[in-house]
């Protein structure tokens, strides 16, 4: 954040010296931006949030080592205590203007929670699957977050569900039905965000969807899923290019549902094309491919350095799977990078042609 409030600083400057802004709007642009930056997570909270998940892994490690020489009533006691001192030292921290190192005292406090949960199950042996245990933890999680407005206990609850779909989606432990409710948990999840004011927590959520749909597909070995998930997601693009500012006060993802749109349909339209690889509907998949990654760069990739990034990767990636397909027809591999280039060639001269004729447009209704 502190780049980004010098650089408007900067700005704000130079609006004055050209006379865009007065000095009394000036000051209180700069004073906005300057309560933001120290409301936000400086350098030193940052640090305090990842010793706190060093050291909710090491009271999950040592849980999981079972401390056979301490009583068992020591351990739960102990196991209690941190959470207790967790959340309520986290909140009196917060409530001091430290929102780093309180936000970072209650993931200890979740960490203790779940460490609770894996211990009373070895001492007293409950019945059960550690995935239940899982979403139990996840479930408490989402509560203290709720009760207590955390951005950070949002974001865990989330990556604890997401570890719950792992362990259901791969069954690491017992041949069981795929967890078709991840869908549900991660609605009501985005309904917590929403109330928490956890923007990461929302992209968090929409990449947990797009690994849900990878992991449905590759689970029953159907490219339908794939075609939904690639034919959604082109939606979605367009849907933010045409209407961006009524999405956004909708999802509230900071401008960057094009860029989860992008990652959706590579993800689908890449399972498509793996299961097309010995049909002739793969130049077809391979084509779109390329249409909706040149589409995307033209009409959403300006403002997006991240999105442009990904719309390369994802042409590179279209370039590697094509010659690893054809690669037995180079004449194959040849033609078909001809006619992408053609079409492509035929796009950017239309669009330009387009912008041209749109510029007097513009031009005389500005004036």
């Amino acid at each position: 954040m502190a780049s980004y409030a010098t650089k408007v600083k900067k700005d704000i400057a130079r609006w004055v010296e050209s006379g865009l802004v007065d000095g009394a709007t000036a000051d209180t642009l700069v004073r906005d931006v300057e309560t933001r930056e120290r409301s936000g997570l400086d350098f030193g909270s940052i640090l305090a949030i990842m010793a706190a998940l060093l050291f909710g892994a090491a009271i999950l490690i040592l849980v999981a080592a079972n401390w056979e020489a301490i009583p068992r009533a020591v351990r739960v006691a102990a196991l209690f205590a941190v959470i207790l001192a967790g959340y309520v030292g986290g909140a009196a921290i917060k409530l001091r203007g430290n929102l780093g190192f309180g936000e970072a005292l209650w993931l200890v406090a979740a960490a203790a929670f779940g460490g609770s949960i894996a211990l009373i199950g070895q001492m007293y042996h409950f019945s059960g699957d550690e995935a239940s245990a899982v979403l139990t933890w996840g479930i408490g999680t989402a509560i203290a977050a709720a009760a207590l407005r955390s951005h950070a206990l949002t974001v865990a609850a989330v990556g604890i569900a997401d570890a719950w779909l792992v362990l259901k989606g791969f069954e690491f432990f017992r041949r069981e039905a795929f967890p078709h409710l991840f869908p549900v948990l991660m609605a009501v999840l985005w309904g917590l965000s929403l109330w928490t004011r956890s923007m990461a927590a929302r992209h968090l959520i929409v990449l947990s969807l797009i690994f849900y749909a990878l992991l449905l597909a590759l689970h029953y070995d159907t490219f339908e899923i794939a075609t939904v998930l690639a034919v959604v997601s082109a939606a979605v693009l367009a849907v933010a290019a045409l209407a961006p500012v009524q999405v956004e006060h909708i999802l509230q993802l900071g401008g960057r549902l094009p860029l989860h749109g992008l990652i959706g349909f590579l993800t689908g339209i890449g399972i498509l094309q793996v299961d097309l690889a010995d049909d002739g509907g793969f130049v077809v998949a391979s084509a779109i491919a390329l249409a909706v990654i040149a589409a995307v760069i033209v009409f959403l990739g300006r403002e997006s350095r991240a999105l442009r990034w990904i719309a390369y990767l994802g042409f590179a990636f279209q370039l590697a799977i094509v010659y690893g397909v054809t690669v037995g027809s180079m004449l194959g591999t040849a033609g078909f990078f001809f006619a992408a280039a053609v079409i492509l060639a035929g796009l950017a001269y239309a669009i330009i042609r387009i912008e041209r004729r749109m510029r007097p447009q513009l031009a005389g209704g500005n004036a």
